[in-house]
């Protein structure tokens, strides 16, 4: 009776589900900004639908991410209750500031969100389309300023692939950086520089105002909703996304990373979730597994080429 009694228990102690895991959610940026953002919305929802009983968020901000993902790398190895948010900002990040430590020290899980970029020029602008700004680029490449977000980062690099699909040396682009989106828009609305550059969401409420142009978008397809062509289809081979991800640290099992993947997948697809992308005006780019390595991986490659090309890395 002894024997059978601790087999029963034994037998309902397998049935029983699994604990929910507790995460820690690195946010390698300051509070407020697209990372934290991600994180806090991530931590929202995992404890909303249940899929984690506590999470926290804790932010290490600095050079472009790379000092959170060094200490995470570091400090979490093997421990599958943390994640990282990162995004496309962290691969040209990793490259121009030759960080020590990159995506390859870390398991990448899921890309969570995207945005496209847009090219705009103010209203005021003579330049109508995006055919006239690139014939006015390869007449005079330094006749043509480009305003966007820091040097390196996803406007730069969007720059730089432009220029190279037109046949134009991508260290002649005169490009100018901007600390903050309001910096950047600022002096697009004042018509300081010819054309600005950024994710949709920047410029959209300025778009319906009529203030700004919108000119083209880097997306595959035309998105609905937005009135413009893409690169692709203006005649330019560029498609660029400024993708947002969420990774585990190293040294994780298989069962370890496919228990955390298993829970981000429930997170990916739940009705809170795509509510959040709706609220937020993100786009839902998920991408998991050896689908998502393989196109970060690519991702990767193509960034370090136009940041050479661009003269930002040797």
């Amino acid at each position: 009776m002894k024997h059978f009694l601790i087999a029963s228990l034994l037998a309902g102690a397998m049935a029983l589900p699994a604990a929910a895991a507790d995460y820690t959610i690195i946010a390698p940026a300051n509070p407020g900004g697209g990372w934290d953002q991600t994180a806090r919305s991530l931590q929202t929802v995992l404890q909303e639908d249940g899929i984690s009983k506590r999470v926290q968020v804790q932010n290490v901000p600095g050079a472009g991410g790379t000092i959170g993902l060094a200490q995470f790398a570091s400090q979490q190895k093997g421990n599958p209750n943390a994640l990282i948010v990162g995004g496309y900002v962290m691969v040209g990040a990793i490259l121009t500031n030759k960080a020590p430590v990159t995506l390859k020290e870390v398991t990448p899980i899921a890309r969570l969100t995207g945005e496209y970029e847009v090219i705009v020029v103010p209203a005021s602008s003579e330049i109508q389309n995006i055919g006239q700004l690139i014939e006015k680029l390869k007449t005079d490449p330094g006749s043509v300023s480009w305003g966007g977000g820091s040097a390196g980062g996803t406007d730069h690099i969007t720059a730089g692939l432009i220029a190279k699909a037109a046949g134009v040396d991508p260290t002649k682009i005169n490009y100018i950086a901007y600390s903050g989106g309001g910096e950047a828009l600022a002096s697009i609305l004042g018509a300081q520089v010819t054309a600005g550059i950024s994710s949709y969401g920047e410029f959209e409420s300025q778009v319906k105002a009529g203030t700004v142009r919108l000119l083209a978008i880097s997306s595959e397809a035309k998105i609905e909703g937005i009135e413009a062509p893409t690169l692709k289809e203006s005649g330019l081979d560029v498609v660029i996304q400024n993708w947002r991800m969420v990774a585990a640290p190293p040294g994780l099992t298989p069962e370890q990373e496919k228990a955390v993947s298993a829970d981000v997948e429930k997170l990916a697809k739940s009705a809170k979730w795509q509510e959040t992308l709706k609220t937020k005006g993100w786009m839902d780019t998920y991408l998991a597994g050896d689908a998502f390595k393989e196109q970060l991986a690519k991702d990767t490659a193509s960034t370090e080429a136009i940041l050479k090309d661009i003269g930002l890395v040797k």
